[in-house]
């Protein structure tokens, strides 16, 4: 068996927050909506879920935002990560886009499908896992923006976290960037894992 197939890993990767940026959507339109009252920047958060860093009864006015037609659909993309995404690709690697659906998912699903065929390509409509727990999904790395993830199973793969202002006090996972990912995945020095599987 060569190099390439005993290296070849198969990386999930997670949507908002990750590959689409999530927070700045919802904060303009917050800071448009609601003029009044207070906003978070990304930067001072420190909650993975923002109506963990809102007043409590701000929680209904925020899921409003996100649930409302065309918020998914208008996420830029980070800067850097659909290039990964392909780099991935041509450097041998299975990659497939691993997101969770809102419970009150009736404009969130289709429009994660838009976003990916818009930003990607059909191609990768075909490479969306779509689940609310992704501990079920096999793999051998999930790059993940959500600092603790659990569910049914022990999940096979390893959780690398990519860097978000409130995940940053989980210290014991190695995190990346869309800078510095291919240095953080595949460098020795970085303890790279190593397929299970030898795909």
């Amino acid at each position: 068996m060569n190099q390439a197939k005993e290296t070849r890993l198969l990386i999930l990767v997670d949507m908002d927050g990750v590959l689409a940026d999530f927070e700045s959507a919802f904060l303009q339109i917050w800071r448009t909506q609601q003029p009044d009252k207070v906003s978070i920047a990304l930067e001072d958060r420190r909650g993975f879920h923002l109506v963990d860093d809102y007043p409590g009864e701000y929680k209904e006015l925020i899921q409003a935002i996100i649930a409302a037609p065309g918020f998914f659909r208008s996420l830029e993309p980070l800067t850097g990560g659909l290039e990964a995404l392909k780099t991935m690709q041509d450097l041998g690697h299975d990659v497939l886009i691993c997101t969770s659906p809102l419970e009150n998912y009736q404009y969130c699903v289709p429009e994660k499908y838009e976003w990916v065929d818009h930003y990607l390509g059909q191609a990768w409509v075909n490479r969306i896992v779509l689940t609310r727990d992704k501990t079920v999904i096999n793999g051998d790395v999930l790059i993940d923006d959500r600092p603790l993830i659990s569910g049914l199973a022990v999940p096979a793969w390893e959780h690398v976290v990519y860097d978000q202002p409130y995940n940053r006090t989980l210290q014991e996972r190695r995190r990346l960037t869309w800078q510095n990912w291919q240095t953080i995945l595949f460098s020795a020095e970085a303890g790279a894992p190593a397929s299970p599987t030898g795909r």
